[in-house]
């Protein structure tokens, strides 16, 4: 495509180089320029409103152009616009932030770190967990096990954890000492005649395989997303997690839980730790902390995790790490405010009374012939497509899905074949109807043209 050459398109090609692109298309395409946002919408440079079906990165929680959270920026710039927290320094903002955090969590949590990313916050939870092992006098306790298909970021660290072909290869990940065990997604994965309950059994043999075969004294902790985002919106079959997490109190393994997507509302419930009943001794926490407004991020530990740390850092005279921006207290005032809108306004409960809705046009799509299976929970949910013509092109009908869907007018993700849908949580039910007509619309068009062949 051609640009004009003082354009923002063409500017862009010149001087950016992008996340998840491929670099060479871009150049050839250019980019989708978004000037502003309002509620659930975003508008292009050309005036075109979209549907931000995917509230940007699974994160805006309360929609675009919310006032109170420029407001609360604003107010804080004013006066102090940057602290830190080393070296026994804080701020208001970072201390009233992780109050409200501990305070909120769902199961016993003991201190707050702030970071910057989910991507740092899983890095982080990795390094605390070194150092808590050697503070514990076990050295040789440093494996760490995510599963196949999860997601949990791009640092060299949290990339490695992350089990996806796209963010290993190149990159000579994954990097030792971390280890990868199955994949909960039951319809890809059971075999003839197992049900859900069988299938979560066999997934908590394979993790108690891996942790034995590699020696229970060398693996640290197991991290896991309560509901796979990235990875296609994997939600866990029937018995899943009472059938893992047992295993690893057995062998003394801590549990990160990867709460990046699922917190703060995404599931129906305000964490997914407490929609499947999981017992972390981490959490990690990111995206709707502050409806990305601003970068944040944030992990919660337990006394378990905690009192090793303090007491090593004691012994060595500092805890050597930290971030210039960690706990921002601009950051910190909209993340806020942020958590103040998603309570006053019941955001939580929108997503649970809403996910009815969401699902049944979910599910209703089953039954179109280019869609193999739709999933989801809460206000989040994944259609996977198929079609025998692009066997050998994998991602390649979900591509063309993804160019229907934006040509009408409602922004999504393809991850491979899989379409996400992750709305913003002060999303309507007619607006919920208005994003599945257009995607019906878009499976048509597509229809249409693959069908055909």
């Amino acid at each position: 495509m051609t640009y004009q050459p003082n354009s923002m398109e063409a500017r862009d090609i010149a001087h950016q180089l992008h996340s998840y692109t491929d670099a060479r298309k871009h150049q050839q395409d250019g980019p989708l320029i978004i000037e502003r946002g309002e509620g659930i919408h975003v508008y292009d440079n050309n005036g075109k409103r979209y549907i931000e079906g995917m509230a940007g990165l699974w994160s805006v929680a309360v929609g675009f152009g919310e006032k109170r959270l420029v407001e609360a920026a604003s107010r804080q710039m004013a006066q102090l616009p940057y602290y830190h927290t080393f070296t026994h320094k804080a701020h208001g903002p970072s201390i009233e932030l992780a109050e409200k955090l501990v305070a909120m969590a769902p199961v016993p949590m003991s201190k707050a770190y702030f970071t910057n990313s989910g991507s740092e916050a899983n890095d982080t939870a990795i390094k605390l967990i070194w150092y808590r092992s050697n503070a514990l006098g076990k050295p040789e306790k440093k494996k760490i096990i995510s599963r196949v298909k999860g997601y949990h970021g791009v640092t060299i660290a949290s990339a490695s954890l992350t089990g996806l072909p796209n963010n290993h290869g190149s990159f000579d990940l994954p990097m030792p000492n971390v280890l990868h065990t199955t994949c909960p997604h039951f319809r890809v994965l059971a075999r003839p005649g197992e049900d859900e309950p069988a299938f979560s059994r066999r997934c908590a043999a394979d993790l108690e395989a891996l942790i034995l075969a590699e020696g229970p004294e060398t693996i640290a902790a197991f991290f896991a997303e309560p509901v796979m985002g990235a990875g296609g919106v994997i939600v866990p079959p029937e018995g899943y997690w009472e059938a893992m997490q047992p295993v690893l109190k057995k062998y003394d393994i801590l549990f990160v839980a990867d709460e990046v997507i699922c917190g703060f509302g995404r599931t129906g419930e305000l964490f997914g730790t407490t929609r499947f009943s999981l017992s972390p001794d981490i959490m990690t926490l990111s995206k709707q902390l502050s409806s990305s407004y601003l970068p944040i991020s944030a992990l919660l530990v337990n006394d378990a995790v905690y009192e090793p740390i303090a007491d090593e850092s004691n012994r060595i005279g500092v805890l050597g790490h930290g971030y210039t921006t960690s706990g921002h207290p601009v950051a910190a005032a909209v993340a806020l405010e942020n958590l103040a809108i998603i309570e006053e306004r019941d955001l939580v409960g929108n997503a649970r009374a809403l996910s009815p809705c969401f699902m049944a046009r979910l599910k209703a799509l089953e039954a179109h012939p280019l869609v193999i299976e739709a999933r989801g929970v809460g206000l989040i949910g994944a259609l996977e497509l198929h079609h025998e013509a692009f066997a050998d092109r994998p991602g390649m009908l979900g591509t063309k899905m993804n160019g229907a869907m934006h040509e009408r007018g409602l922004i999504s993700r393809n991850m491979g074949d899989a379409m996400a849908f992750c709305p913003p949580l002060i999303v309507t039910a007619d607006q919920i109807d208005e994003i599945f007509d257009i995607t019906e619309a878009a499976l048509a068009a597509v229809a249409e043209t693959v069908l055909a062949t």
